[in-house]
């Protein structure tokens, strides 16, 4: 009897069955993992494409008695069901770790069914933190169609002229963060990706969060582009920040500027396996405090904060856009094949602000920075990727 399977039940576009399944899989199915050895039940529709899959073991539902239960009265949902018992016991699993994220239908069932089914977070967030190859090498591609969005955008900034009003024209016509958001989308494809996440901002939208942006830019404020191409062969994500501004920059989007970049600066030179994340927060916190301005280490007990440098440092980026390890104050640790992003950034409501991010790999003795485009808050033309 085996009491310590892992059992996910999903489709591919749940990275944590993405982590074990190299390929799409639109509907979802069954994976067990014994000892390491992984076996699916799943429709006859896939069982060719996942015998493709090194070491798999493939069980198809019809093998395991879906027409049967079928012709007992069964509905087509429950003699699945009845299936994934099936295959557990012909594995002798009596008992399972799931992910936070297993199905509470099949929990139900498998339980009624006698096998022991557990939820184990940190199970499951220990195997994806180290990157696969594979994992690893889409997310490069990533970063190359990041940095080919931020690129477009750079030049059709310079490239912009300024109509009385001070806003930016692009060919005749208003330069928009609408328009600039289709034009990346259209370059993420053209490198192999799609949109998992994309914010062009401009002025005060740049100090809330998450905004994704819209209308006309302007002369003078600041453009945020915070993007986020996942490689559709892989499901790897990048997540690429820059801030851009066309004509005089203010003195106090500068300020900003030189603060956030001293914070990046400092937080890269850091990061290193064994290094707790709470330590590299509190560093990306120095130059911004130092500065006068508020962090989330400054601000009082239950105070919520909306200016200054508001939001932690940063995520784990991977087969989800964030995913841990979390960039603020809580236990984790740094461990060599984690791929993060650092993002500080400082704001002022009704005014924006300047956030820069990238993303970086924790290597054995110290850090890869994946990117490799410049930080200017001035734009201009340097073609990345396709």
């Amino acid at each position: 009897m085996v009491d310590d399977a892992i059992l996910i039940y999903a489709s591919t576009l749940a990275a944590d069955m993405r982590h074990v399944i190299p390929h799409d899989v639109h509907d979802p199915f069954l994976y067990i993992e014994i000892a390491g050895a992984p076996h699916v039940a799943i429709k006859s529709l896939e069982a060719a494409r996942m015998r493709d899959v090194p070491g798999m073991t493939v069980f198809p539902l019809d093998e395991l008695g879906f027409d049967e239960f079928r012709a007992a009265g069964q509905d087509p949902d429950l003699a699945e069901l009845s299936t994934l018992v099936a295959a557990c016991r012909r594995l002798g699993v009596t008992g399972a770790a799931v992910p936070p994220t297993f199905p509470l239908e099949v929990a139900d069932h498998l339980r009624a069914n006698g096998i022991d089914v557990r939820v184990d977070r940190d199970l499951f967030v220990q195997r994806r933190r180290v990157k696969t190859p594979h994992e690893l090498a889409g997310i490069r591609r990533a970063q190359v169609a990041a940095e080919a969005g931020v690129s477009l955008v750079a030049d059709a900034m310079h490239r912009s002229t300024v109509a009385a009003d001070g806003g930016l024209m692009l060919d005749g016509v208003p330069l928009t963060c609408e328009d600039l958001k289709d034009r990346i989308r259209s370059v993420f494809l053209r490198n192999g990706c799609e949109d998992a996440g994309m914010i062009v901002a401009h002025g005060a939208q740049t100090c809330i969060g998450h905004h994704a942006g819209s209308g006309q830019i302007f002369e003078g404020e600041p453009v945020t582009v915070d993007i986020c191409p996942r490689d559709i062969a892989s499901g790897g994500n990048s997540d690429m920040t820059r801030t851009f501004v066309k004509g005089d920059i203010d003195d106090e989007l500068a300020f900003y500027y030189d603060i956030v970049k001293k914070s990046f600066d400092a937080t890269l030179a850091a990061i290193r396996p064994g290094l707790p994340v709470a330590e590299l927060h509190r560093i990306s916190c120095e130059p911004i405090e130092a500065a006068g301005q508020p962090t989330q280490l400054t601000k009082k007990p239950g105070e919520v904060l909306d200016e200054g440098y508001f939001h932690s440092l940063g995520h784990g980026v991977g087969l989800e856009v964030h995913e841990p390890p979390s960039l603020n104050q809580n236990d984790a640790v740094l461990v060599a094949g984690d791929v993060i992003a650092i993002e500080p950034g400082c704001y002022r409501q009704g005014f924006g602000g300047v956030r820069l991010e990238d993303i970086v790999l924790v290597t054995e003795d110290g850090y890869e920075l994946i990117s490799d485009y410049p930080y200017d808050l001035v734009p201009v033309s340097l073609p990345r990727g396709k």
